[in-house]
């Protein structure tokens, strides 16, 4: 493979995995479609939802347009296989109550706001673009999770009880937001080139919003050992299957179909 051609799979593949985070994201939020505590609730979490799909479908245009397999957003979000997809498993995993969405929210939206503030000076003009606009609607969804947060985990007992619970099922999966994406691999050279960014230089400025917002939550960081980890290698947890056949369904059942 020339030097082009490793550079464009390289960033292909990393376009992938961010659109692949916030495809699968959209698709967990949108559950609550109804279903939120209130009706201003069941808005925000929508236009959140939007959010990250106007971020998937460019990060995954971009991704088809660099691979250069005549592939089309379409193709990449409704035609891969499970173990094609390369999303943090943190983004998959069950809704839960509204308390552990929201906790869910806080450390994945702390993190993309981190991601897109550093790749606004990426070296890679698209991945440039698609994340300073990114920036600016991720700067809403981690200030509206971290007030939910504070609010529930300083609110009454039954509610603290609830956020607990639910910083104690999502917080295992954070620590694999901050992993490299495959070691050794062209990925690695990104980072070098100054178009993709370093998981690991997120996590101190990820950790010093993050803590703070926990202590006014009155609520005390999750001690395990348990690190779950995978996602970017296309392993994946028992329910993203389900998540995948909801997601996938009726483009593949009438793969044709014209609006």
């Amino acid at each position: 493979m020339s030097p082009a051609a490793a550079l464009d799979s390289a960033v292909a593949r990393y376009s992938l995995a961010l659109g692949d985070d916030a495809l699968v994201l959209c698709q967990r939020l949108c559950e609550w479609a109804t279903r939120a505590p209130a009706i201003e609730e069941d808005v925000a979490l929508m236009n959140v939802a939007l959010d990250l799909l106007g971020q998937a479908r460019s990060f995954l245009t971009y991704a088809a347009e660099r691979e250069g397999l005549g592939r089309t957003e379409d193709d990449l979000a409704y035609l891969r296989d499970e173990r094609d997809f390369s999303n943090v498993q943190l983004v998959e995993i069950e809704n839960g109550d509204f308390a552990t969405t929201m906790a869910r929210q806080l450390v994945f939206s702390a993190y993309q706001y981190q991601l897109y503030e550093a790749l606004s000076s990426s070296a890679d003009e698209q991945i440039a673009a698609i994340s300073e606009k990114a920036f600016k609607e991720v700067s809403y969804h981690r200030d509206h999770a971290a007030r939910w947060v504070v609010r529930l985990g300083d609110g009454t007992q039954e509610s603290h009880r609830r956020m607990a619970a639910g910083l104690e099922t999502v917080w295992p999966f954070a620590g694999e937001l901050f992993e490299p994406f495959e070691v050794g691999s062209e990925l690695s050279g990104l980072t070098e080139m100054s178009i993709a960014r370093d998981p690991a230089s997120l996590h101190d400025p990820w950790s010093a919003f993050v803590t703070p917002v926990l202590a006014e939550a009155t609520l005390e960081i999750p001690a395990t050992a348990w690190a779950p980890s995978g996602g970017r290698s296309g392993l994946h947890t028992e329910a993203f299957g389900y998540l995948l056949a909801e997601l996938q369904h009726l483009h593949r059942s009438f793969p044709d179909a014209k609006w």
